[in-house]
């Protein structure tokens, strides 16, 4: 299942750092960040449920950047 979600984040490298860590978290299969529309593209992976996986991606994103925002 693939989803997208609105983001903030202040940088092209921090959606860089963002994406990263999104595509680090157990559950995601790929995750994309457009820096220039500011949203995130996260496809899971099969048997996991996405919104348990996102809060997981919330919290990798603000370690690598506190100030992104992820719009669930």
């Amino acid at each position: 299942m693939k989803k997208t979600y609105k983001i903030e984040v202040d940088c092209a490298n921090c959606a860089n750092l963002m994406e990263e860590a999104a595509r680090k978290t157990p559950g995601v299969q790929t995750a994309t960040v457009n820096f220039m529309t500011q949203k995130m593209i996260v496809e899971f992976e099969e048997g996991h449920e996405p919104a348990g996986v996102m809060q997981d991606v919330v919290k990798a994103c603000k370690k690598v950047e506190p100030d992104c925002e992820i719009f669930l």
